[in-house]
C-alpha cells in the first residue's frame, strides 16, 4: 500500500510538519498537503459539521475533504485540552458517512511525542528508527522556532514599511530556503540570515507606536483565514502587533507552564480555566502592564475557555484603562464588519493616545 498522508492547515506550519511526515514515512508514502485554505474550505466543512461545533472543526474538517478529494488515505489531527480532544472521533465517523476510504490518527498536541509518533509511522515504514525520529523532530523545533522569530519581527514592523511589499517577498524566501534545511545548525543560520535581510527594509516608524496585543484562542490566532488576517489589517493603520500564542511557544516553550502562567495572572484567575484561557488573562496582564494601547481576544463562537476568560479581562481592561476588542468567529461571520470595528477600534485608540498627549 502506498500512503498518501495529509493534516489540516494552520498557518504556515505546514512546512515543518511536511517535512517532518515525508522522513518519517520515507519511501513508503508520500505527503499530500490539502489545498490552501478558501470559501470552499470552510463551507464544505460547515456543511457536514454540527451547527454547534466551533468554527476549528468546520475548517479542519474542510480540510480533510480537500485532502481526501486529492488522494490522501492516512489523515492526523492532533489532540488538545477542550473539545478539540474529541475531534478525531467525530470527524472520522463524518468522513466514513461521506464514503471516504482512510486511516485515522490523533496525536497529542506536545513535545513529548516522539515515541508515539515512531510507532505510527513505524507501522508505515519499517525501516523507520526512533534515532530518526528523534533527530529529524530537532530539526522540526528549530525550524518552528525560526518560522516565529521571523514572524515576530514582521508582525511588529510591517505596518512601518516605507515601501510595501518587502517583508513578504522576504519571508517568503525564507519560507522556501528554511524547508530545505536538514540540519539544527543550518535552520539557525537561515534565520540569522533572513532576520538581518528584514533589518535592511526601510521602515518609518514612530518611536512610540501603536501597540496592540491579540490574545484568544490558538486556532483562529494562528490561522490567519479563520481570523481575516486580523493582524495585517491591524497593520494597514500602522499599528505594531504582539501575539504570544505560537506553536513554539504552545508545544516547546518552557514558559508554557500552568504554575508560570497562573502568576503572570496573579490577582484575576487562581486556578487553571482549560486550553488558552488562562494564557488569555495572563498575557492581557503582562500586556496592560507593558503599557500597550489596546488587546484583541479572539475566539471560535462558543468556545468556553475563552468565555470563562472574558470577566477576568474585562476587569484587566478597568483596572488598567486598557480597551478590549471582542471578536467571536463563525462560519457565517462577516469580513465586512470585522473590518468596521477594526477601523473603529482604531480611531478610538488614536483619540485615547492623542488625548494623553495633550
Amino acid at each position: 500500500m502506498q500512503y498518501r498522508i495529509s493534516f489540516p492547515h494552520m498557518g504556515k506550519y505546514y512546512i515543518p510538519i511536511k517535512k517532518a511526515m515525508e522522513a518519517f514515512v520515507g519511501n513508503y508514502g508520500e505527503v499530500i498537503l490539502p489545498p490552501p485554505i478558501t470559501k470552499r474550505t470552510i463551507e464544505l466543512g460547515a456543511l457536514h459539521s454540527p451547527d454547534f461545533v466551533c468554527v476549528p472543526f468546520k475548517y479542519t474538517l474542510g480540510n480533510f475533504i480537500e485532502a481526501l478529494e486529492n488522494g490522501a488515505n492516512v489523515l492526523f489531527q492532533i489532540a488538545g485540552d477542550c473539545r478539540l480532544g474529541f475531534y478525531s472521533e467525530v470527524q472520522e465517523q463524518i468522513l466514513q458517512d461521506l464514503d471516504f476510504d482512510f486511516t485515522f490518527h490523533m496525536m497529542e498536541l506536545n513535545g513529548k511525542n516522539a515515541k508515539g509518533l515512531y510507532e505510527v509511522f513505524k507501522a508505515m515504514n519499517p525501516e523507520l528508527t526512533l534515532p530518526k525520529v528523534v533527530s529529524t523532530l530537532a530539526v522540526v523545533v528549530r525550524i518552528v522556532y525560526a518560522m516565529d522569530g521571523i514572524e515576530k519581527y514582521i508582525r511588529q514592523n510591517i505596518g512601518f514599511e516605507v515601501e510595501k511589499g518587502g517583508f513578504e517577498r522576504i519571508e517568503k524566501q525564507f519560507l522556501a530556503e528554511i524547508a530545505t534545511a536538514e540540519t539544527m545548525p543550518q535552520a539557525g543560520r537561515i534565520f540569522k540570515k533572513y532576520l538581518k535581510k528584514l533589518k535592511t527594509v526601510a521602515l518609518n516608524k514612530p518611536a512610540k507606536p501603536l501597540r496592540v496585543g491579540v490574545v484568544g484562542e490558538l486556532y483562529v490566532l494562528m490561522e490567519p483565514f479563520s481570523n481575516y488576517f486580523i493582524e495585517k489589517e491591524l497593520a494597514k493603520f500602522g499599528i505594531e502587533v504582539e501575539r504570544f500564542i505560537t506553536a513554539s511557544y504552545l508545544i516547546f516553550s518552557t514558559q508554557h507552564n500552568v504554575k508560570k502562567i497562573l502568576k503572570q495572572a496573579d490577582g484575576y484567575v487562581s486556578y487553571e480555566i482549560g486550553a488558552d484561557g488562562t494564557d488569555s488573562v495572563a498575557k492581557s496582564v503582562v500586556m496592560a502592564k507593558k503599557g500597550y494601547d489596546g488587546i484583541i481576544h479572539l475566539k471560535p463562537f462558543g468556545c468556553t475557555p475563552e468565555v470563562n476568560s472574558i470577566p477576568m479581562v474585562n476587569k484587566i481592561s478597568e483596572d488598567f484603562e486598557i480597551p478590549v476588542l471582542y471578536f467571536s468567529f463563525d462560519a457565517q461571520t462577516s469580513e465586512t464588519g470585522v473590518k468596521t470595528r477594526l477601523e473603529a477600534f482604531y480611531d478610538m485608540l488614536e483619540m485615547k493616545k492623542r488625548g494623553r498627549a495633550l
